[in-house]
């Protein structure tokens, strides 16, 4: 009676098995859609250009990134380069396979050891991906075209980074959300059977520590504009060094990249060139230099009077009360947002 207490209590719930069960699902379809993505977007290529990353192959705009890379001395991708692509769809169709096995067995040690040999892979894979982008980034052709003294063109693990006029932006995408959802998957199951998620509910210092800790995560993902630097920075648009701090102007885009500008005029001209790139834009306070606020919660004034520097003649102000004052002493017109941008 006692060793059947004892297997009985080794099994783990039909709920573990349901998760497991999805956890091979995720798996099996991330072996077909893509893992991994790396953007670049510059001037030349406003709709950007995206290396699609597959558990067995490279995909996206592949020839146009190569022809790129030449010229700077980084080696041209192929997929048989790389013996990942050999090896990664059946690894992850070992670990879909072993999800499975687990569930059948429904012996909590096993779904232990699953979780465990799953997280290995997870970073040595990511520590894998790392030096294959520090290899390329940095193991340049001497006689290239294009050679910038101490330069590296290392993508970043994930993340944005300028790399010379290119932005490149590094993230999961489908597959890989799959994957890390089946990691997910897998630790709920070792929370349940091993009781943790029972403590951590039951211990309020435990409870309060997860809620800074979401809090936490919501503010790293969180991109905010970056304060401008007077008499370094370039606008984005017209190139022209920004001087006037009352008239800058930024553009946040969904990825975190930040374009930063000297005029009213060069946001919106930019956007109109670059209707692909999407973002949040934000303004100068005319009355609180260098304080970027969101351009649709501000008042405007235009009016030749204005004097910006680069003929955009546009100020902006957080309440009405100051626009007003601005408007006589500019002789100037108010506006809002919406007008603008028509």
């Amino acid at each position: 009676m006692q060793t059947q207490t004892k297997n009985e209590t080794q099994k783990i719930s039909g709920l573990s098995k349901l998760l497991l069960f999805l956890s091979a699902v995720m798996l099996v379809i991330s072996i077909f859609t893509p893992i991994w993505v790396i953007y670049l977007d510059a001037p030349q290529y406003p709709e950007g250009l995206g290396l699609l990353i597959y558990s067995n192959k490279l995909g996206g705009n592949v020839d146009i990134i190569n022809g790129l890379n030449h010229y700077i001395g980084m080696k041209t991708l192929h997929a048989e380069d790389f013996i990942e692509f050999t090896l990664l769809p059946y690894i992850i169709g070992f670990f879909a396979l072993a999800s499975i096995v687990v569930m059948l067995i429904g012996k909590k040690k096993w779904a232990y050891t699953l979780l465990s040999a799953f997280i290995l892979f997870g970073i040595i894979a990511m520590i894998d991906f790392w030096r294959w982008e520090y290899n390329y980034g940095h193991n340049l052709d001497p006689n290239a075209a294009i050679i910038v003294p101490g330069m590296a063109y290392q993508p970043p693990l994930i993340g944005f980074k300028q790399l010379l006029n290119f932005g490149a932006f590094s993230m999961p995408t489908t597959g890989g959300w799959l994957f890390i959802g089946s990691g997910v998957m897998m630790l709920i199951v070792f929370l349940m059977e091993s009781k943790l998620l029972m403590r951590f509910k039951k211990s309020k210092a435990v409870s309060g520590a997860a809620v800074l800790f979401v809090v936490f995560l919501s503010a790293c993902a969180d991109h905010k504009p970056e304060p401008i630097q007077l008499n370094t920075d370039n606008c984005d648009y017209c190139k022209m060094t920004i001087s006037n701090i009352r008239f800058a102007t930024e553009l946040l885009t969904e990825k975190g990249r930040v374009y930063k500008f000297d005029d009213m005029a060069c946001l919106l001209n930019y956007r109109k060139e670059n209707s692909s790139t999407k973002g949040s834009c934000y303004v100068s306070d005319f009355i609180a230099p260098n304080t970027l606020l969101k351009a649709d919660s501000l008042f405007y004034v235009s009016g030749e009077m204005v004097g910006s520097p680069m003929g955009g003649n546009i100020a902006a102000f957080s309440n009405s009360d100051s626009a007003d004052i601005y408007l006589g002493k500019f002789a100037a017109v108010s506006t809002n947002w919406q007008s603008l941008n028509q």
